[in-house]
C-alpha cells in the first residue's frame, strides 16, 4: 500500500547540479518519480567521496553513451552523491517491509534484484556492482543524493536499526567498498594470505584518508590482524589517528619510505600492500617495498602523472594484484546487499569508529560546494559530509 506524502512535498525539489567541470548550480528540478517497488527518501546525509572530486575536477566521467564514450557535463549535467542515507517519506504500492519514517542507508548500485529480473552471471556470484545492467546513482548518470529527495528500489535501502547518527551511518558505503576489497583479496589464489599457509605478517596501507583509515580499522577490529601494520601518510593529524587505530606510521616527507619499510620488516619487505591514496608517484617504489609474489590491493583511483613503464618492474616480481571497485558482496534473503548490512552493523556496534574521520559538515545544499574547494586543503580535513538531518 502506498503511503503518500507527495502533496506536502510538492512536485519539485532543490538539487545541486554539476553543469560543467567545477561548475555547480543550485537548481529546482522535478521530484523523482516513485515506482511500485521503490521508496522515496528525504536525504539526510551525503558523503563527499574522492570519486565525486574526480568527476567535479574533470578527471573522470562515468556517464557514457551506447558506445561507451563519455557524455560531457554540458550535454548531460550530473547530480553527484553516491554515499547517502535518509528517511523514507513514501513507499511504492508493492513495498511492504519499509515504512514512512524508517531511516535507511542506500546502496547506490542498481543490480538484477533492483530491476526484479533473473540474476546475471555477476549478480549470481555476489558481484552486484559488476551487474551486466549496472547503473549507479550519483556516478553513471542517475540522480545522486545532493538533492532534497531521491527515489530508489526498496531492495537497495537497508534499514538502520540503531540510533547511529546519519553522518556516521553514511560511511556504510565506503566501509562496504573497503570490506569488498579485503574479501576479494582473500578469495583469489595468492602466496600470502591472512591466516593462510604463508600468512601475511606485514601490511602497508598507503594513505590515511577515509579509505586508509577504514582499512586500518578493518584489519585490526574485524579481520583480527595482529602483525605489523604500517600506514604511510604526510599529514601529522591523520598519522596520529592511524596510530590510535593500531598502526605504525611513516611520514614519507621526512623518511625514505623504502628504507623505513625495510627497517621495520628487518629486510623481509612486505607480504601485502594496499594502495588507498590514488597517488601514482608511489608506483616506482613498490617493487622495492614488497616481497616477490606479494599481495597488492590497488584501491585508490585518480592515478596520473607517471609513465606506464613503472609497471615493468612490478610485473617482474609477480604480485597478486587485486583491483576492487564498489561494494559487491552478495545478497541477504530479502535480496538486500549483505555487505551493506554487515558494515552498517559494525558502525552501529562501534566496532568501526568513524566519528573522528568525519571532520567537516555542510548543513545546506548551498554550503556543499565548499567541500569541493578550499576546505579539502585544510590540514585537519579528512572527510566531508553534507548533513541535512
Amino acid at each position: 500500500m502506498t503511503t503518500s506524502t507527495t502533496s506536502s512535498i510538492g512536485s519539485t525539489m532543490r538539487a545541486l547540479v554539476l553543469r560543467d567541470v567545477q561548475q555547480f548550480e543550485l537548481s529546482e528540478i522535478p521530484l523523482p518519480a516513485l515506482g511500485a517497488r521503490e521508496v522515496r527518501i528525504r536525504v539526510g546525509a551525503v558523503g563527499l567521496c574522492g570519486t565525486d572530486f574526480h568527476i567535479f575536477e574533470g578527471h573522470a566521467n562515468y556517464t557514457s553513451d551506447a558506445t561507451g564514450k563519455p557524455i560531457p557535463l554540458t550535454v548531460r549535467p550530473q547530480i553527484l552523491g553516491h554515499e547517502f542515507c535518509g528517511t523514507v517519506v513514501e513507499t511504492g504500492s508493492e513495498v511492504s517491509d519499509l515504512r514512512v519514517g524508517d531511516r535507511v542507508v542506500g546502496d547506490q548500485g542498481l543490480n538484477c534484484h533492483s530491476y526484479d529480473q533473473p540474476l546475471c552471471e555477476y549478480c549470481a556470484t555476489g558481484n552486484s556492482h559488476q551487474c551486466a545492467d549496472y547503473r549507479e546513482h550519483g556516478i553513471t548518470g542517475l540522480q545522486g543524493a545532493l538533492a532534497e529527495y531521491l527515489s530508489l528500489p526498496a531492495v537497495n535501502a537497508v534499514k538502520i536499526e540503531s540510533d547511529l547518527p546519519l553522518d556516521q551511518a553514511v560511511m556504510t558505503e565506503p566501509l562496504s567498498c573497503v570490506t569488498h576489497a579485503m574479501e576479494m583479496l582473500q578469495s583469489v589464489p595468492a602466496r600470502y594470505r591472512f591466516g593462510g599457509e604463508s600468512p601475511i605478517k606485514s601490511v602497508l596501507v598507503c594513505g590515511a584518508g577515509p579509505a586508509g583509515l577504514l582499512f586500518t580499522q578493518l584489519l585490526r577490529q574485524v579481520i583480527g590482524f595482529e602483525g605489523l601494520l604500517i600506514v604511510t601518510e604526510p599529514n601529522p593529524l591523520r598519522r596520529a589517528l592511524a596510530e590510535s587505530y593500531g598502526a605504525t606510521t611513516i611520514d614519507p616527507t621526512q623518511t625514505d619510505l623504502v628504507m623505513a619499510v625495510n627497517e621495520l620488516t628487518h629486510g623481509e619487505r612486505l607480504q601485502c600492500l594496499i594502495e588507498s591514496a590514488g597517488v601514482a608517484r608511489l608506483f616506482p617504489d613498490i617493487p622495492n617495498l614488497i616481497r616477490k609474489q606479494a599481495s597488492m590491493v590497488l584501491y585508490g583511483h585518480g592515478h596520473h602523472g607517471v609513465d606506464l613503464g613503472v609497471l615493468n618492474r612490478l610485473q617482474f616480481i609477480e604480485p597478486t594484484l587485486v583491483t576492487p571497485t564498489g561494494a559487491s558482496g552478495g545478497f541477504d534473503a530479502d535480496r538486500r546487499p549483505a555487505i551493506y548490512r554487515r558494515s552498517l552493523g559494525w558502525l552501529s556496534e562501534g566496532r568501526i569508529d568513524v566519528s573522528r574521520i568525519v571532520t567537516d559538515h555542510y548543513r545546506t545544499l548551498d554550503d556543499v560546494p565548499r567541500g569541493f574547494g578550499e576546505d579539502r586543503l585544510r590540514p585537519e580535513y579528512i572527510k566531508g559530509v553534507a548533513y541535512f538531518d
